[in-house]
C-alpha cells in the first residue's frame, strides 16, 4: 500500500520555524483531504491541522491556531505545514493522514491512510 511521506522535520530551537511537507507520488490519493497530527512520548495522538484537498477550508488546534499554517499545493500533489513560533511543547513525531472524502476534522480514526511521521524537536 502507498503510503504518504512526510518530511521536513529537525531540531530547531524555541522561537525557530520548520515547514513539513506530506507527498505522495504521482496522483495517489488525488482529491483528498490532509490532516496533520502529532504524538509525544507518552501521550496519545493528537490533531494539529488540516486542509482540503484544493486548499480552500482549513482546520486548526487551538494550541497552533496564529503560530501554525497548513496549505495545499494540488498540482505537486502535497500538503505542507508551516510552524512559526515554535515552543518546545510542540516537540513530538508529526504524522500526516489522508480523508479520502475530502474532509477536515480533528478525529483521527476518520483519515484512512498515513505516513511513517517525522521528528521535530524543539530545544528550550
Amino acid at each position: 500500500q502507498v503510503q504518504l511521506a512526510e518530511s521536513g522535520g529537525g531540531l530547531v530551537q524555541a522561537g525557530g520555524s520548520l515547514r513539513l511537507s506530506c507527498a505522495a507520488p504521482g496522483r495517489t490519493y488525488s482529491g483528498y483531504a490532509r490532516g496533520w497530527f502529532r504524538q509525544a512520548p507518552g501521550k496519545e495522538r493528537e490533531f494539529v491541522a488540516a486542509v482540503t484537498w484544493n486548499g480552500g477550508s482549513t482546520n486548526y488546534a487551538d494550541s497552533v491556531k496564529g503560530r501554525f499554517t497548513v496549505s495545499s499545493d494540488s498540482a505537486k500533489n502535497t500538503v505542507y505545514l508551516q510552524m512559526n513560533s515554535l515552543k518546545p511543547e510542540d516537540t513530538a513525531v508529526y504524522y500526516c493522514g489522508g480523508n479520502r472524502r475530502n474532509r477536515i476534522p480533528p478525529d483521527l480514526n476518520e483519515y484512512d491512510y498515513w505516513g511513517q511521521g517525522t521528528q521535530v524537536t524543539v530545544s528550550s
